[in-house]
């Protein structure tokens, strides 16, 4: 038995293995995507941790951009 014989693949697998291999390689890619983008998440957040405590509690740049209590109701009423 020669060893062509082991190797030799009809059209249909050829075409089932192309179509894995393809898969297999899309896969690959969004792997390195989703790990590149955990990368840069990570990256973030260290340094977010190097800033000082106080500059987590400093008020935000923009004046309307915080949440404030309402009023209250006996000082809104007309009367």
């Amino acid at each position: 038995m020669s060893e062509r014989d082991y190797f030799e693949v009809s059209r249909t697998g050829q075409i089932r293995n192309w179509i894995m291999s393809e898969m297999l390689r899309g896969g690959g890619y969004a792997a390195v995507v989703l790990v590149g983008i955990g990368l840069i998440i990570g990256v973030i957040y260290l340094v977010g941790l190097l800033l000082p405590a106080e500059s987590r509690n400093t008020p935000p740049p923009m004046p309307f951009s915080q949440l404030e209590a309402p009023l209250d109701g006996a000082e809104t009423r007309l009367g």
